[in-house]
């Protein structure tokens, strides 16, 4: 069962030396298909421009440096994805 971050997590991706900021959760990439788990601005730089996001997979994430916040709403939504994303792997 995988467990997403909430928004806010500064993470580092595998072959990477530049952090980034996760800012979304269960993203579609443009003109695919392809479900991503986050995507993420550069940090501490943040949103330079709102069409080069990084898109990525959890397993990609190499280290996280910091949680982002986790207050009664964010936490709903996590949950409430959280359970989407079990149900889907398992009638896949």
């Amino acid at each position: 069962m995988k467990k997403f971050l909430p928004i806010g997590s500064v993470v580092l991706l595998k072959e990477s030396q530049k952090r980034i900021m996760i800012v979304g959760v269960k993203q579609k990439q443009a003109n695919s298909d392809k479900v991503w788990d986050y995507s993420a601005c550069l940090y501490p730089e943040g949103i330079l421009d709102p069409e080069k996001l990084f898109l990525f997979d959890t397993e990609q994430i190499e280290r996280l440096y910091f949680i982002g916040l986790q207050d009664g709403e964010g936490l709903a939504f996590l949950n409430k994805i959280n359970h989407l994303d079990d149900n889907a792997d398992t009638t896949n």
